[in-house]
């Protein structure tokens, strides 16, 4: 079984070739989004094994994009597919600074309806890692559910989890929601991985020691705030704290799919029981290497890639 185990929707993605509109746009690079999935990706390159859960329509997109999982070596067994529903997709712009804006066309998709039940029904045997993201539960009431109850499910079994805020708020009826789900399912997380802007929203505060004590007073025993080229603050339930300093990439090209990357770093960091500030020294390291590739997960090191560019940062 998997050591790392988790769920949410995957997409096909079309990158714009050039700035501009739609309609001033003749070619787009085709490829492959997703939050958990690009963790996913990310901790398998780095030598970990890990499950991931979703639902897929049964289209060429579905097809593509289980094909793509199996062969990043991540267990594709536990995807399910539905004639029902369709995959979901979206366009990204190309921008010259800046993040890209995005297009949703994901609106009542397969993993959409992923369920409590299908949670309950997943052999998590040998899982030491659950990794949630907050884009899961803004897809549907029952995506909702499903999120708490994995978290629920982790602990039963003494598995940590991980939670990613990962806001989108386009995706939410209202924000006073997204607050409120997001920060009941961080409440029950062991790490809770906000950036400041994150931090702020759902904490009320931009100040990263604060950030890190609301959700420590609520049940959360490490928080990790990311400070974007600063690097990243920490801070545990038993009072350790610091500031581990980030990684300069050799250029910077999308700054999408960063924190993804930060998530698989720490996460495996963790399960190779390295000290909290080398795990987010990682973490710090894998955000780096990602903005410098146009894609999301294109660029996601292996473990030698890795520790080369961190040992060529020393110098």
């Amino acid at each position: 079984m998997s050591e790392i185990f988790t769920m949410g929707e995957p997409m096909v993605v079309f990158i714009a070739e050039k700035p501009g509109t739609f309609s001033e746009v003749e070619n787009y690079s085709r490829g492959l989004a997703g939050a958990e999935l690009n963790f996913s990706i990310g901790v398998t390159r780095l030598g970990h094994t890990a499950s991931y859960f979703t639902k897929l329509g049964k289209d060429p997109y579905g097809a593509y994009i289980h094909e793509f999982i199996e062969k990043e070596k991540i267990d594709g067994e536990k995807v399910l597919f539905t004639e029902e529903y369709l995959t979901g997709s979206y366009l990204k712009t190309k921008v010259l600074e800046g993040d890209p804006a995005v297009y949703y066309f994901r609106k009542n998709s397969a993993a959409s309806h992923i369920c409590p039940e299908d949670i309950e029904a997943q052999d998590l045997s040998g899982v030491k890692m659950v990794h949630i993201t907050g884009i899961t539960p803004a897809l549907s009431e029952d995506c909702r559910r499903s999120c708490m109850t994995l978290a629920k499910r982790a602990h039963e079994i003494g598995a940590m989890v991980s939670f990613d805020p990962n806001i989108r708020e386009k995706l939410w009826k209202s924000r006073e929601e997204m607050v409120q789900t997001l920060n009941d399912i961080a409440f029950h997380s062991d790490v809770v991985l906000p950036g400041i802007k994150e931090g702020r929203i759902l904490a009320g505060t931009d100040e990263p020691e604060e950030i890190a004590d609301f959700y420590l007073e609520h049940g959360s025993k490490t928080v990790i705030v990311k400070l974007g080229e600063t690097g990243a603050y920490y801070k545990t339930k038993d009072g350790a704290q610091g500031t581990v300093p980030g990684y300069k990439p050799e250029k910077i090209v999308d700054t999408v799919g960063a924190g993804d990357a930060f998530a698989a770093g720490v996460v495996t960091g963790l399960l190779e029981n390295l000290p909290l500030d080398e795990a987010v020294a990682r973490g710090n390291a894998m955000g780096a290497i990602i903005i410098s590739s146009k894609g999301d997960n294109d660029n996601l090191p292996d473990r030698e890639t890795l520790f080369a560019f961190q040992e060529k940062q020393k110098r």
